[in-house]
């Protein structure tokens, strides 16, 4: 007996009207300095009658639009010719000049990753909220982590929420400061820290932050102008400091009306195939990680995402010599005493790792290999690791002919995660023919479930275009891992 996956119909398409305002950077300081020559040579009618144009046409279609504008204003009043005082609606005007707008799902809403809210208040009895994660992909390819809620009723329904049609990035934290132990080892671990590191690093303190850093190297590169040795280390400790950075949202926006966007120079090409994760310490604290992979339009970096609340987030680079590829699940809690990580290091192959720190990741063992014929290309996860009391539910994908992907799942023991207690031998979800179409053909794939009610739900995307949602019986698949021929008691399942 094989168990399939059961579709619910639901299907989540991108919509382009959900557009967010990015910087427009010409590239060029002299296409910059004609186009604030231009706007300068306007007269104060022609200014205000633009201006109200701008406000009128894209004032309600963006949350805040004016204050960013005047924040790019900021961002380029140097290109500005003279210290004349402009008023506020010049620097408004100019701010429009240099600020596009960006859908950013046009292309793609897809890969997603499912977990309960952290808030349960005011839902009706046998009720729950959850957030699903997304990957949102729009011009130029480029992905962002997008989101949207829902609740599950009491007979199982999954309904979501239509999201607002506002969406906004996080801004940037002013005063994040690096710890220093932290970010030296982690320049060792880059094989940056030398002489010309120390250099450019004496004079901080325990903690720093990036303008402080900045300083230090800009008085360290004075000395040795022009030298290529330390523009290299410089370039690779401000890389490293960017893409280790805190964001926040206002406390007034609704989670569907955040985007995280690229942010850091590994990200420039995006940020794709988030997998949260609510993370339980030892000590109880809840923390919700998402393993990414960040793109940089050449190599991918697998990057951490942390929160609390969905408003505050840490982004952190991910540390040492088993740090490679992408697909790299976080467990739900630590496995004796230590962290522990589903990877594919090989882009083939599934490994367990383990580690005494959440950010370096020293060793890896070989878990499982493809093994049936839909699998024969590539293993990978769907997701982090599901507790059970039967063990650890994982949902894996399998790549066979003509680059078909399908899921699967796999049990392993709950106190040694190295012992396979079971596999699926064939998909419990394949692509059909209303989901082979889209921007990848032939694929579905999953970036985390959530178990309800004795039902594994399987959020999925299809073809790389749109999600969508399927359900599998938890006691049937579990009884079908373990090899048992009737289903195990549904209370098996932790929900």
């Amino acid at each position: 007996m094989s168990i399939k996956a059961i579709r619910t119909g639901i299907v989540l398409r991108p919509d382009p009207t959900r557009v967010l305002f990015r910087p427009f950077d010409l590239g060029s300081t002299t296409r910059t300095l004609k186009i604030v020559a231009r706007v300068g040579g306007m007269t104060d009618e022609e200014a205000e009658q633009k201006l109200d144009e701008v406000i009128r046409e894209f004032g309600g279609r963006h949350y805040k639009l004016e204050r960013f504008l005047l924040n790019r204003f900021e961002q380029i009043k140097s290109h500005l010719l003279t210290d004349e005082p402009l008023t506020e609606d010049r620097k408004l005007l100019l701010g429009a000049y240099f600020t596009m707008e960006y859908s950013l799902e046009s292309a793609a809403l897809f890969n997603p990753s499912m977990i309960w809210h952290p808030d349960q208040t005011n839902v009706p009895p046998g009720f729950k909220r959850f957030i699903l994660s997304l990957r949102a992909t729009g011009e130029g390819h480029v992905s962002s982590i997008s989101f949207r809620m829902g609740y599950i009723d009491e007979v199982g329904k999954i309904v979501l929420r239509q999201p607002s049609r506002y969406v906004t990035a996080p801004e940037n934290v002013p005063n994040h400061l690096f710890n220093r132990m932290l970010f030296e080892r982690k320049l060792y671990e880059l094989r940056l820290e030398n002489s010309i590191q120390e250099k450019m690093m004496a004079g901080l303190g325990d903690e720093f932050s990036l303008a402080e850093l900045e300083a230090q190297i800009k008085r360290v590169l004075a000395q040795f102008r022009y030298n290529a040795e330390y523009e290299t280390i410089s370039s690779g400790l401000l890389a490293l400091a960017k893409s280790n950075y805190e964001i926040h949202f206002e406390d007034d926006q609704s989670l569907d009306e955040r985007c995280i966007f690229p942010n850091s120079p590994n990200e420039t090409n995006g940020i794709e195939d988030a997998r949260f994760v609510q993370f339980t310490d030892d000590d109880g604290q809840i923390t919700y990680y998402a393993t990414y992979t960040a793109y940089n339009g050449k190599v991918t970096f697998p990057q951490l995402l942390e929160t609390k609340d969905f408003t505050h987030f840490n982004v952190s680079t991910l540390n040492g010599a088993e740090v490679s590829n992408k697909g790299m699940a976080l467990f739900p809690r630590k496995i004796n005493g230590k962290y522990a990580m589903i990877s594919r290091q090989d882009g083939e192959n599934i490994y367990l790792m383990y580690s005494d720190d959440l950010y370096f990741w020293q060793t890896k063992e070989l878990l499982l290999k493809p093994t049936y014929n839909w699998e024969y290309v590539q293993l990978g996860n769907c997701g982090s690791p599901i507790e059970t009391e039967a063990g650890w539910l994982v949902l894996s994908h399998g790549v066979g002919p003509m680059r078909k992907y399908a899921i699967g799942a796999f049990l392993l023991d709950i106190n040694d995660p190295s012992k396979v207690i079971g596999r699926t031998t064939e998909p419990i979800l394949s692509p059909d023919e209303n989901e082979r179409e889209g921007y990848v053909p032939n694929v579905v794939y999953s970036c985390g479930g959530l178990i309800n009610k004795g039902e594994l739900i399987i959020p999925y995307a299809m073809a790389d275009y749109a999600s969508s949602f399927a359900t599998v019986n938890v006691a049937e698949l579990l009884a079908e891992l373990m090899g048992k021929s009737v289903p195990v008691s549904q209370e098996s399942a932790l929900s």
